[in-house]
């Protein structure tokens, strides 16, 4: 089986943004690891949730600016995306938001899965453990050291 017949896992993120609107600061990182070849975003969708709590989907390509450098990546557009998702997705959301939401394929791992199909390993569990959830639990964990060490 060669690379090529194999996929990376595939993950998706909402990613809420307060303000009803969106820097590029996000999306310009989000690029720069597809041009780097490290992931490949299928579909994105930016979802806007009202001060009334009516959800609704933002068009990057006539956004006008209200969504940062998100625009850029209009042409991501598979499918895999529908309007049961932008329901969901707005459900999760705050009123007077906007978010991202990407589905997007772990293009890095693809020779490691390769390679473990080519020996005959299967997936059998996996997860992901939030960053903020890890950056909480580290910095309780070095407030926890600095306390007992007397630092």
């Amino acid at each position: 089986m060669s690379d090529a017949d194999v996929h990376g896992p595939i993950d998706y993120v909402l990613l809420e943004f307060t303000g009803n609107r969106l820097t590029g600061r996000a999306a310009e990182e989000l690029v720069q690891l597809v041009e780097r070849g490290i992931i490949h975003v299928y579909d994105i969708m930016i979802v806007g949730k009202d001060a009334d709590g009516v959800g609704y989907a933002v068009d990057l390509a006539e956004s006008s600016g209200q969504v940062g450098g998100f625009a850029d990546l209009q042409g991501a557009r598979t499918g895999l995306l529908a309007d049961d998702d932008l329901r969901e997705a707005a459900g999760a959301m705050q009123p007077g938001t906007l978010a991202a939401l990407i589905v997007y394929e772990n293009t890095w791992a693809i020779p490691f899965v390769a390679a473990a199909l080519e020996s005959g390993g299967t997936l059998i569990a996996g997860g992901r453990i939030p960053a903020q959830d890890v950056m909480a639990v580290l910095d309780a964990l070095e407030t926890l050291e600095a306390t007992t060490s007397g630092g």
